[in-house]
């Protein structure tokens, strides 16, 4: 599989650079679904330079796809830390089917390069960024997606101000917050195991 060119830091750990979407390596390929999240994370695509891996929230997410049939593995990810930069380092890209995977902002925000910030409504829709959420679908959509699955309600948000024909599914975010924030009384006295794995299950149900 070839590898992504990921320019150095200017300072700090967070690279800040655009993170391209993942898609069948075949340009002919169909695609079925399109996964949409809120933005790059510091220590997952931010240094994976692919969409959710090695985010907290990609953990989940790639269970998902792979309980759905959706992904497969160069190299082995087992025992290698989930992070952007040990996943690469280590050898491993995921390899998906039927799938793009993109985000509602795609660099990871930060101010100083250090710290992780949310994507702001200004950057979140901004033209330039609405105009690359929008390729992103319409690349999809020309190969065949008929639905898109937002993960969280900033995902969603931002999808709602762009004119597609897609069918839109919304997910909670697969953070512990997320997950929490959705289940019935906040999730008092669930286990996150459980609400992770009732969210993966979902997702991959989605996705089929």
């Amino acid at each position: 599989m070839p590898t992504r060119a990921r320019p150095e830091p200017v300072a700090g750990r967070i690279s800040g650079a655009s993170v391209a979407p993942l898609m069948p390596l075949d340009p002919q390929a169909p695609i079925r679904a399109i996964l949409i999240g809120e933005a790059p994370g510091p220590r997952g695509a931010d240094q994976s330079g692919i969409p959710f891996f090695g985010d907290r929230a990609g953990r989940p997410l790639y269970a998902a796809l792979a309980a759905a049939g959706l992904v497969t593995f160069v190299g082995d990810p087992t025992g290698v830390p989930w992070d952007g930069r040990s996943l690469i380092g280590a050898g491993v890209r995921p390899i998906v089917t039927q799938v793009l995977l993109t985000n509602a902002y795609d660099r990871c925000p930060t101010d100083d390069g250090e710290r992780f910030r949310a994507p702001t409504r200004t950057e979140r829709q901004s033209p330039a960024n609405l105009a690359r959420l929008a390729r992103d679908i319409d690349t999809a959509a020309r190969r065949g997606a008929d639905r898109i699955c937002c993960l969280g309600k900033v995902a969603a948000s931002v999808v709602q101000l762009l004119a597609q024909p897609l069918v839109v599914h919304a997910l909670p975010h697969p953070s512990a917050q997320g997950l929490l924030n959705s289940a019935p009384g906040r999730g008092r006295g669930a286990r996150m195991a459980d609400l992770e794995a009732e969210w993966i299950a979902r997702l991959a149900s989605m996705l089929r």
